[in-house]
C-alpha cells in the first residue's frame, strides 16, 4: 500500500510518501515540505498548500492519506491553521475519491516509537532507521509526515478488521427477530 502521510500547517505542512505492508521493510517514496509565507492571507496560503498537495498526489498516486487529527492546543491561532490546513488535505484527497484516516499525534508516537509519549527526536529518530535513511528527515513536519504514514500503514490491517467486524454484528442486529412491544392504546 502506498500512503501519502500529510502533517498539517499553514507555514510548513509536511509530506510524506511510503510504500509497504505490516511486518514487511518500508520503502521511503518521497519527502517534503508545502510552505506557504507567513505574511500572505489566509485565502493565498490555503490556495498554496491545496497546489502543493495535488502535486503531490499527482505524482505519487497514494492509495491512502493519512492526515495528523487536529487536537486542542493552548494557542488557539496554531490550532486554527492547523484545523484549515487539515481540511485542505481532507479535501485534496477526497476530490480524487482517495481514503483519509485520521490519526491522532499519540497514535503515530505509540505505532512508531511505542510510546504514545514520545518527542520529535525519538520519532524522527525512528522514522529514520524504519525507512533505513542516513539522517533524520529536516525539518520536522517531514519526519511527522513520515510516521503518519507508516502508522496508517501498520495500523490500517487492524482498523479494517475491526470495521468488519463492527459492520457484521450491525447486520446481524438488524436481522435478528424483535420481541413484540406492549401497546399503548387506551381502552374504552
Amino acid at each position: 500500500m502506498r500512503v501519502l502521510g500529510v502533517d498539517p500547517g499553514l507555514t510548513r505542512c509536511g509530506v510524506g510518501v511510503v510504500e509497504g505492508v505490516a511486518g514487511r521493510p518500508l520503502t521511503l517514496r518521497g519527502v517534503g515540505v508545502v510552505r506557504t509565507p507567513a505574511d500572505a492571507d489566509l485565502g493565498h496560503r490555503l490556495v498554496a498548500v491545496e497546489q502543493g498537495l495535488e502535486r503531490w498526489l499527482d505524482e505519487h498516486r497514494p492509495e491512502f492519506v493519512a492526515v495528523e487529527r487536529v487536537f486542542s492546543q493552548h494557542n488557539v491561532r496554531t490550532v486554527m491553521g492547523t484545523a484549515q490546513a487539515s481540511a485542505v488535505a481532507i479535501l485534496c484527497a477526497s476530490r480524487r475519491g482517495i481514503p483519509v484516516a485520521l490519526h491522532t499525534p499519540s497514535e503515530v508516537k505509540a505505532a512508531v516509537t511505542g510510546s504514545g509519549r514520545a518527542d520529535k527526536a525519538q520519532v524522527g529518530a525512528m522514522v529514520t532507521r524504519l525507512l533505513r535513511l542516513d539522517a533524520p528527515p529536516k525539518p520536522a513536519d517531514a519526519a511527522d509526515a513520515l510516521a503518519l504514514a507508516i502508522c496508517h500503514i501498520w495500523r490500517a490491517p487492524a482498523q479494517n478488521r475491526l470495521q468488519q467486524a463492527a459492520a457484521l454484528h450491525a447486520s446481524q442486529a438488524s436481522r435478528a427477530p424483535r420481541a413484540p412491544h406492549a401497546s399503548k392504546g387506551r381502552t374504552a
